[in-house]
């Protein structure tokens, strides 16, 4: 497993006292899981992404106890920001289609990730669409990822970006997710 953090710039991090109200948001995928956490002004306290590699045929293991160590790595990172940034509440990206029976179990399975982990832990969940968050920052629904990121890095110029393009764009897809929240949700306008 592979993780990335990276917290917001000296200067961003310093000007911010324990915040009162912080936000995860997710772009959930079992090899490159994008988030961020974000006050509830919408200022980047982290921005990372969790790589998780199949070892399957290297350790000799069956495909759904691989799937389950993968998704063991993903939560204990998760449950670590929740607990060190004291989330309060959760954005994410919805999964959507599937090419086959194996991408289909992935979407169920980091559905339930997040899902589980609202639910467990007592923290509201609010789902975005990617075609909602595409739509919200590009006015299109077909977009590329680098467009994302440029657009994600304009709207959120203190985020620690890497120039590494899976982490940039698994994060740029998690910030989309606040950009459109930051617009729609009456419930992030309850919070300001």
């Amino acid at each position: 497993m592979e993780i990335q953090r990276l917290k917001g710039t000296a200067h961003s991090m310093a000007s911010l006292s324990k915040p009162a109200y912080t936000i995860l948001t997710n772009d959930p995928s079992i090899t490159a899981w994008g988030y961020a956490v974000l006050t509830r002004e919408g200022k980047v306290l982290t921005i990372g992404c969790i790589k998780t590699k199949t070892e399957g045929k290297k350790r000799r293991i069956r495909k759904g106890d691989e799937t389950v160590r993968r998704v063991s790595e993903i939560n204990n990172v998760l449950l670590g920001i929740i607990k060190e940034y004291d989330v309060k509440y959760i954005l994410s990206e919805l999964p959507h289609g599937s090419q086959n029976a194996s991408a289909a179990v992935m979407i169920g399975v980091v559905t339930g990730v997040i899902q589980t982990m609202s639910d467990c832990l007592g923290i509201g969940v609010e789902w975005y669409s990617e075609g909602d968050s595409k739509k919200c920052a590009l006015g299109k629904l077909a977009a590329a990822k680098s467009e994302m990121v440029t657009r994600m890095k304009k709207q959120y110029p203190e985020a620690a970006w890497t120039g590494v393009k899976y982490f940039d764009e698994a994060a740029a897809d998690a910030l989309a997710i606040h950009y459109v929240a930051s617009k729609q949700s009456s419930t992030l306008k309850l919070m300001r």
